[in-house]
């Protein structure tokens, strides 16, 4: 451990003052507010429908997946922005107006810190949210299951400020009040750095009820009134600290046993060892200990918290995804033949690649087929298909996409494998916004097919929107590997 139990205890016998910092005030939180993300907006069903893939399961990104009692998937617009669509059980929101008009006001925010929402979607008894999509995982991933390396102690206190500041932001902004905030609640975007969801800021029941975890981690207050307050979120905040500085998920009655106790070797995830001072160690334990008294007036708010966490942020200059050992842009990313093709546009090796690969991963199609009527119109569809098939192999595009499109336009089966090599004939006619549709398309029938989304990564790098092709190239370098290794849902 890298501070000593002995070094704690000066700070629970009396109370400091939280410290100024001369770099914080409200105005550089206004400064962080995004303004290159569209507004909010309402979506029809059949659009959310469409970009999670019929809400597949295999684009649930909610940690206990379809048991969840409001589901979250991984979702693409047609414009080809990532979203995350949090789909409420039938029960939730009985009264539509209310659910738009909360919706509104969550989505006029927009902030860095934030994984914004973007818009929703209400018709008949479905209730949809859609906010920015963040790909690295949960904070409760990153503190309680990692598999490559913990959370270093630099990133946590990283976690924690970034936190405070979007909470002090919503406060400016009046919305004050944040929902069941815990580690799955915080999420980290593209470059590593966390962000709250925008979930939090709407209530999440009929009752308006707001804490779905365990009753051990709920403030006093809601306890005795089922309603939170300002000051609940900053008992909340108290947990986080706790998790952050644990590892664990600690009761807070439990903590506060061990801080009186005098145990806090207990409170100290083990894999921290040397990574930081006793003083920052003490300073991060007092602010905990302030958020968690039981008296809700007695707590610190979020502009407080700010000032304390400031002056311990040691590795400023390191961006975050160094912090946390994720792979940024191109790096690390381990690509197969394909995905190097596709990463520089060897539209002839792609070829070679998906020639070769035939039809083997179109799961189910020959069972469909079996089941076809073999009438006149079912053997020209396929007549058409093999005929488009022939022209691929002998590189004739232009006549193999006339056929593919005949095959497709039937729509009698459907093939991932016909829209990925359409895809390429496009791409080979220097037809990308055609390309990338087709890929998007094979996706959308088979949502976890890498094939798919390096085409899609192609089309892109076609079209020269770069930084979305190195995304796509990521996540088909990622559902490959997944394949490769069993681990797909």
């Amino acid at each position: 451990m890298g501070c000593e139990c002995s070094k704690f205890s000066s700070c629970w016998t009396s109370e400091q003052n939280a410290p100024s910092h001369a770099a914080h005030n409200a105005e550089n939180e206004e400064n962080s507010e995004v303004t290159d993300l569209p507004a909010f907006r309402e979506f029809t069903f059949e659009q959310l429908k469409i970009a999670t893939s019929g809400f597949a399961v295999e684009n649930i990104v909610s940690e206990h997946g379809e048991k969840a009692p409001n589901v979250v998937y991984r979702g693409k617009l047609e414009n080809q922005r990532r979203i995350a669509v949090k789909r409420f059980n039938r029960i939730a929101w009985p009264d539509s107006r209310q659910f738009l008009e909360e919706a509104r006001i969550v989505g006029q925010l927009r902030n860095l810190k934030l994984a914004n929402l973007l818009g929703c979607c209400c018709e008949g008894d479905e209730r949809l949210l859609v906010a920015e999509f963040m790909p690295n995982e949960t904070l409760a991933r990153h503190l309680f299951h990692w598999e490559a390396q913990p959370m270093n102690w630099a990133m946590r206190l990283r976690v924690a400020l970034y936190v405070a500041q979007v909470l002090e932001y919503c406060t400016i902004k009046g919305r004050a009040l944040y929902h069941d905030l815990n580690a799955y609640r915080i999420v980290f975007d593209d470059e590593g750095n966390p962000r709250l969801s925008c979930f939090g800021l709407m209530k999440n029941s009929r009752d308006g009820k707001s804490y779905s975890t365990n009753l051990a981690f709920t403030p006093p207050e809601y306890l005795r009134t089922g309603r939170i307050t300002a000051e609940s979120v900053m008992f909340s905040f108290g947990t986080l600290l706790l998790d952050l500085l644990s590892g664990k998920h600690i009761p807070p009655s439990h903590a506060l046993d061990l801080i009186r106790d005098r145990n806090l070797q207990m409170l100290t995830d083990s894999c921290l060892e040397g990574q930081f001072s006793s003083d920052d160690g003490t300073e991060l334990l007092r602010l905990a200990s302030r958020c968690l008294q039981y008296e809700p007036r007695e707590r610190p708010n979020p502009k407080s918290l700010v000032a304390a966490l400031i002056p311990l942020q040691k590795q400023t200059e390191v961006p975050s995804h160094v912090l946390m050992g994720i792979p940024h842009g191109g790096e690390g990313m381990s690509l197969s033949p394909l995905g190097e093709a596709c990463q520089r546009m060897d539209l002839t090796a792609m070829h070679e690649i998906l020639e070769k690969l035939g039809y083997k991963d179109d799961e189910g199609a020959a069972t469909e087929l079996s089941f076809q009527m073999w009438t006149n119109q079912m053997q020209e569809t396929l007549n058409s298909k093999k005929k488009g098939d022939v022209a691929f192999r002998h590189k004739e595009f232009t006549s193999a996409i006339e056929c593919y499109t005949l095959f497709i336009d039937v729509g009698t089966m459907v093939s991932p494998t016909v829209f990925a090599r359409r895809s390429l004939s496009y791409l080979m006619s220097d037809m990308p916004p055609e390309a990338l549709n087709d890929a998007v398309q094979a996706q959308v029938i088979s949502p976890i097919w890498h094939i798919a989304s390096y085409l899609q990564a192609a089309a892109l790098f076609a079209l020269e929107r770069e930084n979305e092709a190195q995304i796509a190239l990521r996540e088909g370098s990622v559902l490959e590997e997944k394949r490769n290794t069993g681990s797909l849902r």
